[in-house]
């Protein structure tokens, strides 16, 4: 694979500049962590400082970083830029999805605003250690809800927008929110009414927790209010202050939870804590992409996933950023709107999705070179490796051959990015996630838990050392978290990812390893799949797996056995479709369903899962050992598909 060094006419504007130098921070990060820690940790402003900097226990699945540290995220994000003399500094610039809307906050009115809805929310009876449920799309009250909510102390749940009804009861019951905040109706590409407060009404009365729903006029469309439960926003902030001291928060004390898809059907609350996270998600923010104080900066994702969390709210707004935040889709009006936003707000920092890449890239390279992208300096992927052709086209295309691609590997439950290149020092694969970043500790383990010394030889990715915005626990199951993440390799934290390095001792990311699809970057579990597909009438049994997809990456297959009697036809398969679209979201719904008189079963029940992988990727001249099968002629009404 062709190693690309970086682009000769990139500077570093924050002195990464020479990989020898960079390897050694590394060298030193890994040898006196805790030092390395307490440099990173000065980078945000402490009400106390901490009295130890890391202790974390694997054996007992305890992490604990910058203990007895006092401080607030709300604060760091807003009032110390403030204090600094940057208060008339844009903040967000909020591209609507309509292409003639846009609107700055600047931080002076960000302050407002959060004080403001903080001050509602305790007038609501929300305070420290609260939880508070955030259901929304990409607007800028959303991102007030959730600093509002760090601002006070309590903890944030941010749902997805595009997560059924079904799918947000689960959520809010799981954490027992107090208050939802939500909005009249979603905007996004051509819908312009999603139904973002019907959904809510669907459940609120299921959820026993639940006191008060606050509801953003996004569209102005007219909505049911059950007296007495419901406000708009305006309502919610009628007569408050628009002063808000800071709560004093532990470094301990939640931030926030965000449910991710497990190899159950279970969704899991990942639980971080404020001091570490926000730690790590500033630092990476501005090591990663190169931040620099004048930077305009844009990261496409939503704040329902870890992303958004990050690398849009704690991250960026930690560094005093101005950023794009976006409401729409890449393909609305056209397929030229990202590029028509970059010109527009001359973007430097471009972080997006090898999905989106790919959808963009198959539409070809006129809806590119209409625009003006020479302000791009540095470009980011995130949620899935990124792949060759897209890697070509982003770096060609896009960047001009000037802009370093960082192709960034984490995941929900590490707080932030744990493997990148960096630009200026770090030369690219495409595909690889290169290096691990300074204080960061893979290894690759094999099936008996021992360390793979050999190049090239795919493993088990574990983490052999904690960092500081690695996730605490799994809200209100612990044993949960230590049996996900601790069980397989005990004294490591096990990522459920497969991995190799090469002989330059990059890092090559081969994709999960547990019962988790990775579809258009969203972590899916295929349980959770399964039992959508099951509740659909007439439907016996079902197995999921992934595919390759042209423009998902992966795609979701399914096979799904009827009930005697019930014959295959249009309409189930519609029912199948709809049912896990209310059940999940339509981010899951399978992209080929396949009916079957039975599934590939061991004699003790067990799906063979690898016989699916194999039918659904057209690759049946060989499906391996079939002896153990408890009846092997499923396999000839599989084929006949």
């Amino acid at each position: 694979m062709k190693k690309y060094s970086v682009p000769k006419n990139f500077i570093s504007s924050v002195g990464n500049d020479n990989l020898d130098t960079y390897q050694s921070l590394r060298k030193s990060s890994k040898e006196d962590s805790d030092s390395y820690w307490a440099s990173v940790a000065k980078r945000i402003d402490w009400f106390e400082e901490w009295t130890s900097i890391n202790n974390t226990d694997y054996s007992k699945a305890h992490i604990e970083w910058f203990s007895n540290g006092k401080l607030n995220a709300s604060y760091n994000c807003i009032d110390r830029h403030i204090e600094n003399g940057l208060g008339e500094k844009a903040a967000l610039i909020w591209q609507s999805n309509d292409p003639t809307i846009s609107k700055n906050v600047s931080y002076n009115e960000l302050l407002e605003k959060v004080s403001l809805f903080s001050n509602g929310l305790k007038r609501a009876g929300i305070s420290k250690g609260d939880r508070v449920c955030i259901y929304m799309q990409m607007i800028p009250e959303a991102i007030v809800a959730m600093l509002a909510c760090a601002r006070i102390g309590a903890v944030h749940s941010v749902v997805f927008g595009a997560f059924s009804s079904d799918a947000l009861k689960n959520r809010i019951n799981d954490s027992e929110c107090k208050l939802l905040i939500t909005q009249d109706n979603g905007v996004r590409g051509s819908k312009f009414d999603i139904p973002m407060k019907e959904n809510a009404d669907k459940i609120a009365d299921e959820c026993p927790s639940l006191k008060t729903v606050v509801m953003v006029e996004r569209s102005g469309n007219a909505m049911f209010m059950k007296e007495g439960r419901d406000l708009t926003w305006n309502q919610f902030i009628d007569g408050c202050s628009s002063e808000c001291p800071a709560e004093v928060m532990d470094a301990e004390d939640p931030l926030f939870i965000l449910y991710t898809s497990g190899s159950t059907g279970k969704p899991k609350g990942v639980m971080h804590t404020t001091g570490g996270y926000l730690v790590y998600a500033s630092h990476t923010h501005e090591l990663v992409f190169d931040y620099h104080k004048d930077d305009i900066y844009w990261c496409t994702a939503d704040i329902g996933w870890i992303t958004g969390h990050s690398y849009i709210v704690y991250g960026p707004l930690s560094n005093a950023v101005t950023q794009v935040i976006f409401e729409g889709v890449p393909n609305y009006p056209d397929f030229g709107r990202f590029w028509q936003i970059v010109e527009q707000h001359k973007v430097n920092v471009f972080y997006t999705a090898p999905t989106a890449l790919r959808a963009l890239m198959k539409e070809g390279d006129d809806w590119v070179t209409k625009y003006d992208l020479s302000t791009l300096k540095v470009l980011g992927t995130v949620g899935e490796p990124i792949k060759s052709p897209e890697w070509h086209w982003y770096f060609n295309v896009i960047g001009n051959e000037e802009c370093p691609i960082v192709d960034t590997w984490w995941q929900t439950e590490t707080g932030g990015i744990l493997m990148s290149p960096i630009p200026g020092c770090v030369p690219t694969k495409p595909g690889s996630a290169t290096l691990p970043l300074p204080g960061i500790i893979p290894a690759i383990l094999d099936e008996d838990g021992n360390e793979i010394e050999e190049r090239n030889t795919t493993g088990y990715l574990v983490m052999t050392q904690s960092w500081p915005g690695q996730m605490r626990t799994v809200y209100g199951d612990h044993q949960r978290f230590i049996d996900t993440y601790f069980s397989q390799a005990p004294g490591n934290y096990f990522t459920g990812d497969g991995a190799y390095i090469d002989d330059d001792g990059y890092f090559w990311i081969t994709g999960r390893v547990d019962d988790v699809l990775n579809v258009s970057g969203h972590r899916i579990g295929t349980a959770e799949v399964e039992g959508a597909i099951g509740a659909a009438s007439g439907v016996a049994e079902a197995a999921v797996i992934g595919y390759n997809h042209e423009i998902k990456g992966e795609g979701i297959y399914a096979f799904v056995t009827l009930m005697t009697g019930v014959e295959p036809s249009d309409n189930i398969e519609q029912d199948i479709l709809n049912t896990v679209t209310k059940i999940i979201g339509p981010h899951a719904k399978p992209s080929v369903i396949q009916f079957c008189s039975g599934l590939p079963k061991t004699r003790s029940g067990k799906i063979m899962r690898r016989i699916l992988k194999k039918i659904a990727q057209n690759e049946t001249d060989d499906l391996g050992d079939i002896s153990t099968l408890a009846d092997p002629s499923v396999i000839d009404s599989l084929l006949q598909k």
